[in-house]
């Protein structure tokens, strides 16, 4: 463990914009993609800022749309360094909705951005971990590790190599699907 750690409340950002009718798609609600890029900007921030290094997006685990978002509302977006490896970090992105005349919030998603610490040469370089001061932060710590084991074991399954296809047969009865070759 490297002796270079600091605080995530240092890091942590919240930005707040107001969504416009030029960021709507065709049924008139925020674009889905406007609402990716604001996410991938501030976790871009919220890395760099903790690891003093310019930052690229690895990847980004799941990302649910449980409300839409409203032309004239408020988003707020709430990044949150939860892990750091040796050369990246997991942010913790939560997006809220506000309705400015009524005051009404809603959850519209949450997402875990992995990010990667770069030199000016493009090398990743290593980054300061993280002080954990509650319970809350080791829950999301102790998750994140979960989160990239299981990912792994998901990625191994289902590889050609070793991908079992009476294994998965069954998990397709009753699917809207069709199946057009003998084995």
């Amino acid at each position: 463990m490297s002796k270079n750690v600091k605080h995530i409340k240092d890091s942590q950002l919240t930005i707040t914009e107001l969504m416009l009718p030029s960021h709507s798609n065709f049924s008139g609600k925020i674009h889905g993609g406007h609402i990716l890029n604001l996410m991938d900007q501030i976790a871009f921030a919220c890395a760099s800022k903790h690891s003093g290094n310019y930052c690229v997006t690895a990847s980004v685990n799941k990302v649910d749309f449980l409300n839409p978002i409203e032309v004239g509302e408020l988003v707020t977006m709430k990044a949150s360094v939860n892990y750091t490896g040796r050369t990246s970090m997991v942010v913790g992105l939560r997006v809220i909705s506000e309705n400015i005349r009524t005051g009404e919030t809603k959850h519209c998603n949450s997402s875990y951005f992995t990010m990667v610490a770069k030199d000016e040469n493009g090398k990743s370089v290593p980054v300061p971990g993280i002080i954990l001061t509650n319970e809350e932060e080791v829950r999301r710590f102790a998750r994140s590790i979960v989160r990239q084991k299981e990912g792994k074991n998901r990625t191994s399954r289902f590889r050609s190599s070793t991908f079992n296809l009476d294994e998965y047969l069954p998990l397709l009865e009753g699917s809207n699907s069709k199946i057009t070759f003998k084995k």
